[in-house]
């Protein structure tokens, strides 16, 4: 008996048992008539290859671009700074600043009492997005730390010296890190210089020690508390699954559409009408669900039901607009780099909301015009009750996506619709042609026994075969092109319309 080797046995099984006819008809590298293909296949995958590896070599380099030396431009944060004391403590904070004052530190914007008679007038600013917080000092606070060290007064209250005012909710990574921390760190130094300017060898009391070695506690006065996990990824993966989830259902639409011809079958007015209420409701429950998975796991963020309902309509309308920009790009960009789109889109959007514009480059300002910018500065209006007001640009930029992208679909399902009709003519020409050819054949062979006297027919029935042969073909191609029609099976997935 001959023992067959592992390798034998395993190619034996893959040629004739699971696919028996994968290795018949093949051909050799080297042959003759695989020149022309090899060279075709080598020279679309270099292309191919070059085109991915500058594509993504340039969006790495726009997105880090966009995060580059972000700490070097802290100073472009701006904070108001009013002094209602005129005090040690004031002076404290104001040497404290000298001292930190540098590229990485927030710039302080100093104002008078009379400028801003009292905090309301600094909520304000702060709300209005003029300055990203404010701190001040309250007045008489040097006069109570002062009496509380000298023992002429009773023990003072920490947290009524010094306070400062932000919103939480305005890139809450960033704030957190660049405003309130900073903040802190400028408290906690101008309470060492305080010390050391005040320092006595008197014999201290207890509560006089207590204060003198914690004078004051930083205040914060939070105008949208925004410390839940899931904020981490409302300018990030939000944005991102938004887009993706646009493409996915429009790439299933367009797949639909071919596979049933509708756009062989119906006016191109209802075609656009039907697919414009179709993506409408299904942007709807979409961000509905995005909404949803927002207030689920907001963690006891103080948000209430209106906010929910302005939270979702711009959800909506921002999905809907990014609906209608990636259809654009599916009607008029060639399909083999509609994914380089996507792709393209996609960064540009999440990179116009990662930082604040005061910590990147000013190239990025132009990020203003991209729909992602406008819909998270939108939310953080909507979250902070009105503190962040930017709707006067925000909202006409994602309309002017709307209506814009509305028109180019318009046209581009026109485009489509000439298209189609081009790709059954030529079906339909391709159809007659093989029918042509086989009524030719047909004639050659009937001459051909004419000629050899082993004609049994006369003319009359071979036209009348022919006829009968030309119609019973047409009927089965009929035949044929209704059945499919009718069990059309569906593969879902990205289809991208006739080019």
């Amino acid at each position: 008996m001959v023992k067959m080797s592992k390798d034998g046995l395993f190619n034996s099984i893959m040629e004739k048992k699971l696919y028996p006819r994968a290795h018949e008809n093949r051909k050799k590298v080297s042959d003759p008539s695989f020149q022309g293909p090899r060279k075709a296949f080598l020279l679309a995958s270099a292309k191919s290859f070059v085109m991915l590896q500058v594509l993504f070599l340039g969006l790495f380099s726009y997105i880090f671009g966009a995060i580059y030396h972000q700490s070097n431009r802290v100073h472009n944060i701006e904070i108001l700074f009013v002094d209602y004391d005129g005090g040690a403590v004031g002076n404290s904070f104001q040497q404290a600043y000298q001292t930190l004052k540098g590229p990485s530190f927030p710039t302080l914007i100093q104002r008078t009492p009379t400028e801003y008679p009292s905090a309301i007038n600094q909520i304000h600013h702060v709300c209005n997005v003029d300055y990203w917080a404010s701190i001040y000092i309250a007045n008489g606070a040097s006069q109570r730390v002062e009496a509380a060290l000298t023992g002429l007064g009773s023990s003072h209250n920490q947290s009524d010296i010094a306070y400062y005012i932000w919103n939480e909710a305005r890139y809450p990574a960033v704030v957190d890190q660049v405003v309130s921390s900073t903040l802190l760190l400028l408290s906690s130094t101008a309470r060492i210089i305080y010390a050391k300017q005040n320092w006595t060898t008197t014999t201290l009391s207890p509560t006089a020690h207590q204060t003198f070695t914690d004078p004051w506690h930083l205040t914060s006065i939070n105008l949208q508390p925004t410390a839940q996990g899931a904020r981490l990824i409302y300018n990030t993966l939000v944005i991102v699954f938004l887009l993706i989830q646009q493409f996915f259902f429009l790439g299933t639409i367009n797949a639909l559409y071919d596979a049933f011809q509708i756009y062989t079958r119906l006016n191109p007015h209802r075609i656009f009408f039907f697919r414009w209420m179709l993506s409408a409701i299904y942007c709807l429950v979409g961000s509905l669900c995005v909404t949803g998975a927002i207030w689920a796991f907001r963690s006891g963020w103080q948000v209430n039901g209106n906010q929910f309902a302005l939270t979702w309509v711009s959800l909506w309308l921002f999905a809907h607009a990014n609906f209608l920009t990636l259809d654009v790009f599916t009607a008029w960009v060639p399909a083999p780099l509609v994914p380089m789109a996507l792709i393209t889109w996609v960064v540009l959007n999440v990179a116009s909301v990662l930082l604040p514009f005061e910590l990147s480059s000013p190239f990025y300002k132009w990020g203003y015009a991209v729909p992602a910018h406008c819909l998270y500065n939108t939310l953080v209006d909507i979250w902070s009750r009105g503190c962040n007001p930017v709707l006067y640009y925000a909202l006409p930029v994602l309309f002017a996506y709307e209506v814009s992208s509305s028109i180019l679909c318009a046209i581009g399902v026109h485009r489509r619709c000439h298209y189609a009709m081009v790709k059954m003519d030529q079906d339909a020409e391709a159809l007659q042609v093989r029918i042509d050819t086989a009524l030719k054949f047909e004639r050659n062979k009937m001459r051909e026994q004419r000629e050899g006297g082993e004609r049994r027919e006369s003319v009359e029935s071979m036209r009348r075969d022919r006829e009968e042969l030309g119609v019973e073909i047409e009927r089965e191609m009929t035949r044929l092109e209704r059945e499919r029609s009718n069990t059309t099976v569906v593969e879902f997935g990205p289809s991208f319309g006739y080019h």
